[in-house]
Parts: C-alpha cells; structure tokens; sequence
C-alpha cells in the first residue's frame, strides 16, 4: 500500500543522560480498539529503542487466547514481544496472567478460574525493570476495556507511572475512535505521549487523507505510520518509528 508520508527514519542513540532518562520507565501501549495492530506497533517500538542502545523488554500482563505448550499457556502477542525484547526476559514475566479462551480478560478470567491482580502485575513489572532501561507495555483491547472485575487500565498506568502511547487503526470509523479515545485517555488523566498509525486495511478508501486529518486533530504528536503487511516483521517496521516523549 502506497503512502504519501515518507518513513520515519530510526532516531540515533541517546547521547546523554537526559536523553536516556525519557525511556527510562517506559511506556503504556494502547489502541483504539481490539485487533488494530497494538503488538506488532509495540514490538516495533521496542526495536526501535533498542536501536537507540537501550536494553527495551516487552510486557504484556493479561492476555487471553493462549494455547497450551509444554511449557504452559503461551499467547501469541505476548511472545512476539518477548522475541522483541533484549535481554530476552522470562515469559512469565511477560504474560503473568495467561488466559485460554479468547475472550475479554473479564470473562477469560473468569472461564479459567483466575482473579487478576495489581500486585502479581507490578512484581512482574518490577522484575523486568530490573533487568532493562525500558519497559514497553501493551494494554488490552481498547483504552476502555476492563483489565478485571476491579481494574481498569488507567489503574495499571497509575501504578505503574507511565505515560501513553496510543495506536490508531487505520479503517471506516479510525477518526472518531482515536479522537474519542484520546479524549478518554486525557479524561482519565493519563498523560497521553504519542500516536502510532497502523495501516491494517489495505482497502481502506483515503487511507492518506485520513492520517492527515489525524495528525492535524490529534493532540499529540505521530510518532510514525506503520504500512500493511499480511506478515509484518516488526523489526523491518522499527526504522518508520520515532519516539518522542
């Protein structure tokens, strides 16, 4: 698919302290709805701070449709960010709640017999910090997606003390749900960093057009627009991303 916006070219590595110190805690990732491309944006994003020199691990704390290895449940996007990362964190650190069915976490929870909790997430969290200089952490769904009966994901991005990232689908409708969920975001007092575009619709009529509106209503800068692949490598896409804080 064509685009009229040239790629984003993979920003150098920091060269001082201050510069290092944005990356340091990290980032949340969300999106404006279920199946828009969150994982393979944030799996890029963590290619593209690595390309700064940064130690970048992936997070992914509630997941649901897993399926069973011999090495438990495993899900799909949450090892995408593993493979990711570097250092290469233990997966259980990178999905602490592993969910079978494919459902909403709320209800997979339930299925599987599991209470979701804060503290189990930010123990996880804490040991990839250990581990890295960033952390990059994808959300579920939607901004407005619960994580659990009792959380919702402003309650992770309080607890954890990142700011957000939000990643727009590029389809019908992608205008009015990055702006509805910018507003949310901003509502819920998160502090609202960046947007990353995603391509996810290679039928998409205006697909450019689009993007330029969203970059001129947006309140906050793109920090790049990812193109349709049917088998995105998220490491070819790091070099269209440039994060800025």
């Amino acid at each position: 698919m064509s685009h009229t916006q040239p790629p984003v070219q993979a920003a150098s590595r920091p060269t001082d302290a201050t510069a290092l110190a944005r990356f340091a805690r990290g980032v949340f990732v969300t999106g404006t709805d279920t199946g828009i491309g969150k994982s393979v944006a944030s799996a890029s994003l963590l290619h593209a701070l690595r390309a700064r020199g940064l130690r970048a691990v992936g997070m992914k704390p509630v997941a649901s449709g897993c399926e069973r290895t011999p090495e438990g449940w495993r899900n799909e996007d949450a090892l995408l960010l593993q493979a990711a990362s570097a250092p290469t964190p233990p997966y259980d650190d990178v999905n602490p709640y592993a969910l079978p069915q494919p459902l909403a976490p709320e209800l997979a929870a339930a299925q599987a017999g599991v209470e979701i909790a804060l503290a189990a997430i930010l123990a996880a969290h804490a040991r990839l910090s250990a581990q890295s200089d960033t952390v990059v952490v994808e959300g579920v769904g939607g901004w407005a997606a619960p994580v659990s009966v009792t959380l919702d994901q402003i309650d992770l991005v309080r607890a954890l003390d990142l700011p957000v990232v939000l990643v727009v689908g590029l389809r019908l409708g992608a205008i009015n749900h990055a702006r509805l969920s910018a507003r949310a975001i901003q509502a819920d007092g998160a502090r609202l960093v960046g947007w990353i575009a995603n391509d996810i619709d290679p039928r998409m009529a205006c697909a450019d057009e689009n993007f330029e509106i969203l970059c001129r209503r947006l309140p906050v800068p793109c920090w790049g627009r990812l193109p349709y692949f049917a088998s995105p490598d998220p490491q070819a896409l790091a070099g269209r991303l440039q994060p800025r804080f």
